[in-house]
């Protein structure tokens, strides 16, 4: 049989005597002034914080030993002097008076047991555990974890416009950069906001997975971009981010990578913030670094690649640097391959010069095509190769372990630069 009943206490303004002004007690006085008890300490020493918060008035401090008439007028009382007789006694005595006591000496005799807490926002989660207090600290770690992470219903249900106004508060906008794919590369802060949000306007790419996970009223509004077929052109996103949070909505724009990476997060940003709308952006792992790792490529590496540039398959490669030691990512480049390979060359690259593709990366289809500046072209031709994919160029693509092929082509002793 378990006899608590779960309840919470209201302290504003209420009286509070607490017993004891060692460690312990320090430490539950902190949390009875957040909830504004007026406390009153007795004990005939203190700790100095206890001492400090008493000659700043924030406490009544009375330096001698308990008696029972400091039980007059009291709302609560907290006894934790270490030593258990005292604190029986004060058990015993405020029993007898019919006020909640907490007893830090002995669980069992006390009328009231003070929980492992967790204050999230605006949410309080309070844990008992049958007097095991690590076990309770424990239990209420992982709740807050759970919390912070977005693995719980953490959404706020917010109601209409108050009675006499006819409109409802602004809600805002967060901009997530939802990673490559794989539901566990999305930051922890990225998840904590999927679990808050009212409507999400998701990308075909990212983490569709966690779609799943929202609740039956959270609205999905899907915009998704391929090449050469856009579900919303980007002023309609830009547009419809903006009403919906005019709303009153949190709205989370959940994008593929980071939203800042060729992810066109700046465009929406302005365009709420001119909208009067507090915008959050969220980064996110971009696929331009995390997609080759996938194919275990680092776009640097010591002795081989000093630095990467990024680029879209719609850019011109004119101005970028044109060497194998000079890491080159391109993003959604598969329909302009073959013009890509055709100015790299052109630029000075030979062919042997090592490229990687990766499809579908951090994903159950992903899929990696190895070959170089000479093959890659007719290589991704037979094999039918799509975006949404990431070509790598460069020596760093000789250290995956996708490339055996290429563990024969002698590495070259020097380089054209452009």
């Amino acid at each position: 049989m378990n006899d608590l009943y779960p309840t919470s206490l209201r302290l504003l303004g209420r009286r509070v005597l607490l017993v004891g002004a060692g460690p312990v007690s320090e430490r539950r006085l902190r949390a009875l002034l957040d909830a504004g008890a007026r406390m009153t300490v007795v004990a005939p020493d203190a700790v100095p914080k206890i001492r400090q918060l008493h000659a700043a008035g924030l406490i009544d401090w009375q330096p001698r030993h308990y008696r029972v008439s400091d039980l007059k007028d009291t709302w609560f009382v907290h006894t934790a002097t270490g030593n258990p007789s005292v604190d029986s006694a004060v058990a015993s005595d405020a029993e007898r008076a019919r006020i909640w006591c907490v007893n830090a000496s002995n669980h069992r005799t006390s009328s009231v047991w003070t929980p492992a807490v967790a204050r999230i926002d605006d949410v309080v989660v309070a844990v008992n555990s049958g007097g095991d207090p690590r076990r309770a600290v424990g239990i209420r770690n992982a709740i807050r974890l759970a919390a912070q992470s977005g693995f719980l219903p953490w959404r706020r249900f917010r109601p209409r416009a108050p009675k006499g106004r006819s409109t409802t508060p602004a809600g805002r906008v967060a901009l997530v950069g939802g990673g490559p794919g794989e539901s566990g590369l999305i930051t922890l802060r990225g998840r904590q906001l999927l679990a808050e949000a009212d409507v999400v306007v998701a990308d075909r790419l990212g983490p569709r997975s966690l779609l799943e996970e929202l609740g039956p009223d959270v609205r999905v509004i899907e915009v998704g971009k391929a090449p050469g077929a856009h579900t919303a052109t980007q002023d309609q996103i830009n547009d419809l981010l903006v009403t919906e949070a005019r709303a009153g909505n949190l709205v989370v724009r959940l994008k593929g990578g980071d939203p800042f990476v060729f992810g066109r997060g700046g465009e929406e940003a302005e365009r709420c913030r001119a909208h009067g709308l507090d915008v959050e952006i969220v980064p996110g792992v971009t696929s331009a670094l995390s997609v080759p790792a996938a194919a275990g490529i680092p776009v640097t590496h010591r002795g081989v690649a000093a630095g990467f540039t990024v680029a879209t398959g719609h850019d011109e490669l004119a101005d970028l640097p044109a060497r194998s030691d000079h890491t080159l990512v391109l993003l959604m480049g598969v329909r302009r391959l073959a013009t890509t390979v055709a100015t790299l060359r052109q630029r000075g690259l030979e062919p042997d010069t090592p490229v990687a593709i990766i499809e579908s990366g951090w994903t159950a289809d992903q899929r990696v095509t190895i070959g170089t500046l000479a093959t890659i072209t007719a290589q991704a031709a037979e094999r039918r190769v799509a975006n949404p994919a990431v070509i790598i160029v460069g020596d760093v693509v000789r250290l995956s372990t996708y490339t055996p092929d290429l563990a024969a082509i002698p590495a070259p002793t020097a380089r054209l630069t452009v």
